[in-house]
């Protein structure tokens, strides 16, 4: 796809509880931070695409008219704002290239951002069942619950894998060090991960603390423009392939351990990038819990259904592994704000391919893969990203 929208600038901020008061605020940060990396004043800025789930925790809706409060002179650009639940990050990202190559603008800002902190725990919850079929699947423990139950028909049909899902929890938690952006920088150990105690208490079984990722506030941001532009400026990340495929909302219309439209989406976007997932030298996947990350293993075709425990026991996912998986720490350290995540994991695989991951740096990084879904594989986006400048 050499003329897709490329990446040319970005801006992240570290994900946690942070003091910032509310999604204005954390759009504020990187918005302009973002144009500054690509060396774009906002006068050139065609159009502005924001992804924000909300659906409740915050009063304040109508998202996307807040970013033109960091700056007057973005006023009157076209803001738009979409949401697709997890996958909302990424939605932003399609529906801003979709712009520059129907040929409606040339540059576009793309804004992921959520606060959820300032919620009580027991409203998160509630909150964030909106991104499943929540008249069936409205049960104890929130989205926690949801996936424990995804866990458990996994080790009812392929055995107990907690112990894989304690490895992928310690190893994410491990890259999470090296990541300057990460909610949680602590290296906790597979023992730690895989021992239910006071400290790693089981939220829903067979899923333990370690197991979930995390109530977080964050925002980050990319700027995109037409191929003639962006081979003008410091930096082009292409997109050799991009893809979203959707299935059924309602697990109970799908076998929920086949993940099937994330497989689908993985095929089509190597076929469109001509590529295999030997030539690619990083994923960043959407590791909302270790049972996800699992499973996405087989999803990719890393490994065959039901074999996902082989990819972490043997070591092909670690970062100097055959395929790293998440050398960003994933959602599981780096922190889990629901609108900001798939433009985020999009950031730090451009940082990858650019050579400007610090201490997160994958050697020689040419190939990325992204993978970023909304609810329970659901709405499914993959893509391929490759230096081009």
């Amino acid at each position: 796809m050499t003329d897709s929208a490329k990446i040319v600038g970005w801006s992240h901020v570290p994900f946690g509880k942070l003091d910032d008061p509310d999604t204005e605020s954390l759009m504020s940060r990187v918005s302009l931070a973002a144009l500054e990396h690509a060396g774009v004043p906002t006068s050139e800025v065609d159009g502005i695409f924001v992804g924000v789930m909300n659906n409740g925790f915050t009063k304040q809706d109508f998202q996307g008219a807040l970013v033109a409060l960091a700056d007057p002179s973005l006023a009157h650009v076209p803001a738009t704002r979409v949401e697709n639940a997890c996958a909302t990050g990424s939605t932003a990202i399609h529906t801003a290239m979709n712009f520059i190559e129907a040929g409606r603008g040339r540059i576009a800002l793309v804004v992921g951002a959520e606060k959820m902190t300032s919620l009580p725990t027991r409203e998160i919850g509630d909150v964030l069942l909106g991104a499943s079929y929540y008249r069936e699947e409205n049960r104890p423990g929130g989205f926690v619950g949801v996936f424990g139950g995804i866990a458990k028909a996994y080790f009812e049909r392929y055995g107990d894998r907690s112990e894989e899902l304690a490895m992928i929890a310690a190893k994410n938690h491990h890259n999470g060090v090296s990541n300057p952006y990460a909610q949680v920088r602590k290296d906790f150990g597979v023992e730690f991960c895989n021992t239910v105690s006071d400290k790693n208490p089981y939220v829903v079984e067979p899923l333990r603390r370690t197991d979930c990722s995390l109530v977080s506030d964050g925002a980050a941001a990319l700027v995109l423009a037409d191929a003639e532009t962006a081979a003008r400026m410091k930096r082009a990340i292409g997109f050799r392939a991009r893809v979203q495929v959707n299935d059924l909302l309602p697990i109970s219309r799908r076998d929920p351990i086949e993940f099937k439209g994330a497989a689908m989406a993985w095929r089509k976007a190597l076929d469109e990038a001509g590529a295999s997932l030997d030539d690619l030298d990083l994923v960043e996947t959407h590791d909302c819990f270790t049972i996800a990350e699992l499973i996405e293993y087989e999803a990719m075709g890393l490994v065959p259904r039901g074999e996902g425990h082989r990819a972490i026991r043997e070591g092909w996912t670690q970062k100097d592994g055959r395929l790293p998986v998440n050398p960003s720490g994933g959602l599981k350290a780096k922190g889990h704000p629901i609108g900001a995540t798939g433009v985020s994991m999009h950031v730090l695989a451009s940082m990858q391919l650019m050579n400007e991951a610090g201490d997160m740096q994958i050697a020689d990084a040419g190939l990325a893969g992204v993978f970023n879904m909304g609810g329970a594989s659901v709405a499914n986006f993959v893509s391929i990203l490759e230096r081009e400048r």
